[in-house]
């Protein structure tokens, strides 16, 4: 019983895993992208941590998967916050669909308008 458990957690975690990097590959900009393998990476990753707890079962196994999966989602939110926050201050083109810039006249550093395109 604890192998079919384990093969679904795994396989799942594997599923997302797979739609994290899928949505790497093939969304149009990069705050999406960021959104896309935070939420699906972190989840498949802490599916996969969850079934080697659950298949090996011994304490100490599952105290650093559980310290892994707590350090996983602490730690991916504010990454992506601040790899959101670098990439449109440096002026990385938004995606043309997007509707609403709430932060363009948020930015106090360069007088309220949006950051110039950096110079290559």
């Amino acid at each position: 019983m604890i192998d079919i458990i384990t093969s679904v957690l795994v396989v799942l975690g594997g599923l997302f895993a797979f739609a994290a990097a899928l949505g790497v590959l093939r969304l149009p900009d990069v705050l999406i992208r960021m959104h896309a393998s935070t939420k699906a990476g972190t989840l498949g990753c802490g599916l996969i941590l969850v079934a080697v707890a659950v298949h090996f079962g011994d304490t100490g196994i599952v105290a650093r998967a559980i310290a892994a999966i707590v350090f996983l989602l602490l730690t991916a939110p504010v990454a992506a916050h601040m790899i959101a926050r670098a990439a449109y201050r440096t002026g990385v083109p938004l995606w043309k669909g997007m509707a609403i810039d709430e932060l363009a006249g948020a930015n106090r550093e360069n007088g309220g308008e949006k950051p110039e395109k950096p110079t290559p």
